[in-house]
This record gives structure tokens, sequence and C-alpha cells, in this order.
């Protein structure tokens, strides 16, 4: 919501619409999982542990991790291509 002032209240909530999730795979075999690095501290290495245990204990073929250009800002469009096209599952991962 916008004020006299010029800047956007982040508080503010508006509308009360829902997004469907999406379907969620019955296990991670065999899978390719994308992990998208947020580029707060420690998140490569928190989706490093991530992903390595998604290969070893659950079976996924491969992860690629792919780092956006900075946190404040949403990935870049062409990045999201890329993902979508190598991935079955994509994870959005959060450093602190």
């Amino acid at each position: 919501m916008a004020n006299d002032l010029g800047f956007i209240d982040p508080t503010y909530s508006g509308g009360n619409g829902q997004i469907a999730m999406a379907p969620r795979p019955l296990d991670l075999a065999g899978k390719v999982i994308g992990l998208l690095d947020n580029t707060k501290e420690q998140a490569n290495l928190i989706l490093k542990t991530v992903g390595d245990a998604f290969v070893e204990q659950y079976g996924a073929a491969r992860v690629i991790v792919r780092r956006k250009e900075h946190y404040s800002k949403p990935a870049r469009d062409d990045l999201i291509d890329e993902m979508a096209q190598e991935v079955q599952i994509a994870v959005s991962g959060l450093g602190g």
C-alpha cells in the first residue's frame, strides 16, 4: 500500500487469494533436484548439506545448485527457465 511519503508499506497484506501448491512426488529416487541459493550467509553450505542428503539418503539422481544475483531481488527469468528445463523438483534455500 503506497502512502504520501512515496514508499510501500511492507506490512500491507492485500487480497485473500490462495495459490495451489504444486503436486509433490512420492519419493526423490532418480529425480534431478534444483536448489536455488538466495545469496544470504551460509545458504551455500546449507544447500550443499541438503543436496548431499537428497542423493545419499533419498536416491536423487543428482542435484544442481544455482545462485540468485542478490537476496533482495527475484531470480532472473532465464535462471528459472533453465532450472525448469533441468529439474523435476526445485527448492529455494534460505541462508541467514
